[in-house]
């Protein structure tokens, strides 16, 4: 069983420098020894970070709450689908079903409760926290898998994401101030250790960033993060999406231009034991690695398949228009645990300014 930076260097070594979305696929998701594949804690006090979910079961709760609305309107014909993609250890899932079996059990019969999870490992993980809800859900690898097992041209209900789309790999591109054009910032071996190295020019960015006029004043070596992959992947769930909508949660940026002096080092880092590593290329397979999402451009991606955009904007504004528009998950009656959870949840300097929510529907 290699290790992720063994694999990575004996593929460097075979065929020169890699892309760093290449790294970070190897170090996240190398088969049973990536990040994402030990089952090494992650996610709370005792792991690397937190989430929402890990903050108690509130957050779950209020979103099961949104999505009873909108899977209420969809059940005139076959039974709408609640899918959660990348749902690591499943606990998101199972706060959404305890909220169902609670407050909607008649809806809970009507809906085909799915988690899309390619990982035969994680699948394992999720359904031991979710045995108590055994036999409601159904596992398959993709939205594709989903759509074959449902022996239809798409699927009809809600398709939400929490913390996905900031663990797809980025690449990292460089400005080069003097040649007036991106290149790729990949990863070599110098003396046996791994390193940054230039690569070749991205000439796909000049459509996108030199619509910028900002681009002609960038500072040399400004860095920028762009994955592809997670603009391939809610395209991919708009063009199968036949009603209902499609909800991220993340990190990330909603203003048109991305491109900000503030920002010159880009956003990628590390996460281990709570602390962020600026060394990104240090013990590939023992730190989180992430970048902030672009999220005009994955708007633009479900809009290209015809999505209408609901909503974007911040996590805090989100859970707060919820809580006002909420006859049934109304603050009335909250103990104190719930209340500091609603408040770290959306309080700026926690969870309520960092994290974005999309929601896109059709």
């Amino acid at each position: 069983m290699k290790m992720p930076k063994q694999v990575i260097c004996e593929e460097i070594l075979e065929s020169g420098p890699i892309t760093f979305a290449r790294f970070m696929e190897l170090a996240l998701y190398c088969p049973e020894t990536g990040y994402y594949e030990t089952d090494r804690a992650k996610v709370g006090r005792q792991g690397d970070f937190i989430t929402n979910v890990s903050v108690g079961n509130l957050f779950g709760e209020m979103v099961a709450r949104q999505c009873s609305d909108w899977l209420s309107a969809l059940t005139d014909e076959t039974s709408p689908v609640l899918a959660e993609a990348g749902a690591h250890d499943g606990r998101l899932m199972a706060d959404m079903l305890d909220w169902f079996k609670n407050n909607r059990p008649d809806l809970t019969q009507k809906v085909r409760f799915v988690l899309l999870e390619p990982s035969p490992r994680r699948q394992a993980w999720q359904q031991a926290t979710l045995q108590r809800h055994s036999g409601r859900v159904e596992w398959y690898g993709s939205v594709a898998d989903l759509v074959r097992a449902l022996k239809t041209p798409g699927f009809k209900g809600v398709l939400l994401s929490n913390e996905l789309l900031d663990a797809f790999p980025v690449h990292r591109l460089k400005w080069d101030a003097v040649a007036a054009q991106w290149f790729e910032w990949g990863v070599g071996l110098a003396n046996g250790n791994l390193t940054w190295t230039r690569l070749a020019p991205w000439p796909q960015t000049q459509a996108l960033w030199h619509r910028s006029e900002l681009v002609t004043c960038l500072p040399d070596g400004y860095l920028l993060e762009i994955s592809p992959s997670a603009q391939a992947w809610w395209r991919d769930a708009a063009s199968f999406l036949t009603r209902g909508c499609l909800m991220a949660v993340d990190y990330g940026f909603v203003e048109d231009c991305i491109l900000h002096p503030s920002r010159a080092r880009g956003t990628l880092r590390a996460y281990r034991h709570h602390g962020v590593n600026e060394d990104v290329l240090a013990n590939p397979g023992e730190q989180d690695i992430t970048a902030h999402v672009h999220f005009h451009s994955i708007l633009d991606a479900g809009a290209g398949q015809g999505l209408r955009t609901d909503f974007l904007d911040s996590q805090a504004r989100f859970l707060a228009g919820l809580l006002r528009r909420s006859d049934r998950c109304g603050s009335e009656g909250w103990d104190p645990r719930k209340r500091a959870q609603f408040q770290t949840l959306i309080h700026p300097d926690h969870f309520g300014r960092a994290f974005q929510v999309l929601i896109q529907s059709r």
